[in-house]
Order: C-alpha cells, then structure tokens, then sequence
C-alpha cells in the first residue's frame, strides 16, 4: 500500500484527490495538509511514502520550499508536484528543489495514478511536454559541452549504480531495494543507455568518479 499525504491550500481539490486515491487498491490517503509548512510537520508525523504537493500556496510555506526542505529533512519520501502552470521555469525548480516529478493539475486521472506508482517506485515522471522541453534543454547543453548525463539518472538509478559499484549482484541488488531482478535489470540497462556505457566495471569506474562510495578518482 502506498501511503500519500496532500499538500494543497485548495479543500475541495484534497477532497476530489482524496477520493480518487482511495478508490485504488494500491494507495491510501494517510493525511492533509493546506500549506506547506503543515505539510513538513505532517510528513515528519505520518512518514508517507509519496506526498503529493500543490505549486502554489499562498498563504504560508509554498510549494518548493516545503519540498527543498523536506529532502533535506526526509530524503527517501518521494515528492510529486502538482501544478496548474505548463513552465518550463517552474519545472525546473521544482527539479532543483528535489521533486521526484511534476503533473499538470488538468492532467487525466489515469495519469495522475501512473505518476504516482513512478515516483513510488524510486523513478522520475514528468508530463510528456514537460519531457520533451527537458531533452531539448539537454540536448542543447549537450551541444555546447555542458552536459552530465548523471543529472537525468534517476534516484533509483543511483542507488543501483552505487549497489553495483558495491559489487552486488542483481539478485542482491533486488533484495536490498525490494524490486524485482527484472526491475534491478531495466534499472541497469537505462543506466548503461543513459551513460553511454556497455560493462559492469564501466558502471563501477563512473560511481568512483562520481563519489558514489565515498571517495572519488
């Protein structure tokens, strides 16, 4: 079961999300929250695994500095970010702020439950104009030489590159973060594609270079 918090200063928007959330068999409204500041105090208190937080909040804590400073607070909760503004100024400081994704308010339910799943599994979603703006803020970088491909991993991602730099096996590897093989597979395929790499001790020279152990080359 997934366990969500909301975090929106809007009551009829909590209570629609709150009843659509609950009508699915994997996910469970633990708690609400008007503002962001409420939102870090109930997080501390409730510990969910998602929490699903409004952009804008106007009065008290908004949106991105109750989620910068809940990743410095509680790492592991997984922030999606609900938004009504299709930015790309937006997009990128929530990204900057710590947020696991970020989902237009207009968005589709089914949508909406997909995102969810994602960013409770340790992966990243963005809407798909969100994602294309973000490769060709990528891909532009990447012309001018500025580009780092570890910036677009995943936080998943990085935790199977430091258990494989680690020397885990995938089977370990699937123990330790409580995925499947199969899944801890994909998760080193898209790491190889998205760095550009075809061997293991390829992957295991990178995380050294990045510090990823503790210590870099």
């Amino acid at each position: 079961m997934i366990k969500i918090l909301l975090v929106d200063d809007h009551a009829v928007v909590r209570m629609g999300l709150k009843m659509l959330l609950n009508n699915h068999p994997q996910m469970e409204v633990v708690g609400e929250a008007s503002e962001g500041n409420e939102g870090i105090e109930k997080a501390k208190e409730l510990t969910p695994d998602v929490i699903l937080m409004d952009l804008s909040m106007p009065h008290g804590k908004d949106g991105l500095s109750a989620t910068s400073e809940l990743k410095k607070q509680l790492p592991e909760i997984s922030i999606l970010i609900l938004t009504m503004h299709d930015d790309e100024e937006y997009l990128f400081r929530a990204i900057q702020a710590g947020a696991s994704g970020c989902i237009l308010k207009s968005a589709p339910h089914d949508e909406l439950i997909q995102a969810i799943l994602s960013v409770s599994n340790g992966d990243a979603y963005l809407h798909p104009s969100a994602t294309k703006r973000l490769m060709e803020e990528y891909l532009n970088n990447a012309k001018n030489g500025d580009a780092d491909p570890f910036n677009i991993l995943s936080d998943r991602e990085r935790e199977v590159l430091t258990l494989i730099a680690k020397g885990y096996a995938n089977k370990d590897i699937a123990e330790q973060l409580g995925i499947s093989v199969k899944t801890v597979e994909t998760h080193k395929g898209n790491l190889m594609e998205k760095l550009q790499m075809k061997t293991r001790p390829e992957l295991v020279a990178y995380a050294l270079k990045k510090g990823l152990l503790g210590y870099g080359l």
